[in-house]
């Protein structure tokens, strides 16, 4: 084990991974020469060379649909996009041709493309750099949606999404590049999909993250217990497609009662689909109405209204006092 940041795990699994398979091929914006704009592909250049490691023109739609055509031909692409918002620019090609590939050929081929993207609050970027979009892709039939909260599952599930015939969006929280640091395994690390991971053990109220809200959650949670005498279990979804519903369900049928947090807008949000997942699965153990913690219903704001809009550790914290009915 070794301790690693989240941004140095994805650049050890981005060189295992290629050093392992020659068909893999990295592909995007500043990803070469520069290294990327957060350094995850540094040195990957130097060490494979520009045919595999190829900086592409500032042009989205372009980066991932160039995955589907090297994909068809027997490359297995991982791309970047810059950031998450970026990916506006891309939708048909993510949408429309990437989850589409295995169907639309009837099996002829599989789609092993990962397009990777930063995303998420708390670094006063300008707009279009921080959002939470990972619902819009949650409701595109054929795509995996990935979503790590520690440096060691940011390489083990990247390092499954690169080895999957499927396409996966992986989506990396900013603001825990450099700031979430873990142990993580040396050599090969695989997490499977659709497997959540339970962060703290509880049994008064179940609280459900993904990505960097998971570790707001944690210290919500520990608040709750200080504070509060609440034992609150936080489970983190670690993917939003496959989504681990009967980890969730059966915390919620032990506690009676959830918490959902996501730095999306409220209205739709994923959210939503964990929620109505608890009801239909745990309606008569439910012990109060089901509580959702989110961003606003309005755009991103601009830097300095930040704090205002990502949920932190007082809100989430209001949200368990709520779903366990009692008063501040």
């Amino acid at each position: 084990m070794t301790v690693l940041t989240m941004v140095e795990a994805i650049r050890a699994c981005l060189h295992d991974e290629m050093a392992r398979d020659g068909r893999v091929v990295v592909l995007g914006q500043d990803v070469g020469a520069n290294g990327g704009v957060f350094r995850a592909t540094d040195g990957l250049q130097a060490a494979f060379g520009p045919e595999r490691v190829v900086d592409m023109p500032l042009a989205e739609a372009v980066i991932v649909g160039s995955c589907v055509g090297l994909a068809i031909e027997g490359a297995v692409p991982v791309a970047e996009v810059q950031f998450l918002g970026f990916a506006w620019q891309a939708m048909h090609q993510l949408c429309g041709q990437v989850a589409r590939l295995r169907y639309r050929s009837d099996g002829r081929f599989a789609a092993p493309i990962t397009i990777r993207a930063p995303f998420g609050g708390g670094v006063r970027t300008p707009e279009l750099h921080s959002e939470a979009l990972e619902s819009q892709f949650a409701n595109v039939p054929g795509l995996h949606v990935v979503a790590p909260a520690s440096a060691a599952d940011a390489k083990g599930l990247l390092a499954t999404a690169i080895r999957s015939p499927d396409p996966v969006l992986f989506l990396e929280p900013l603001r825990g590049y450099r700031l979430i640091r873990d142990e993580v395994p040396d050599g090969e690390h695989l997490v499977p999909f659709g497997v959540a991971r339970l962060v703290r053990p509880g049994r008064d109220v179940t609280v459900v993250a993904w990505s960097a809200q998971v570790e707001v959650c944690r210290r919500a949670a520990q608040r709750a217990q200080d504070e509060h005498g609440i034992d609150a279990e936080v489970i983190d979804l670690r993917t939003i497609v496959p989504f681990d519903a009967a980890t969730v369900a059966a915390s919620v049928a032990r506690t009676g009662r959830v918490v959902v947090v996501q730095e999306a807008p409220l209205t739709a949000g994923f959210a939503s689909e964990v929620v109505a997942t608890v009801v239909e699965e745990c309606f008569y153990d439910l012990e109060s109405p089901p509580v959702r913690v989110s961003g606003w219903d309005v755009p991103y704001p601009v830097g300095l209204l930040e704090d205002g809009y990502v949920p932190d550790d007082d809100r989430v914290l209001a949200g368990i006092l709520r779903a366990t009915e009692v008063t501040a």
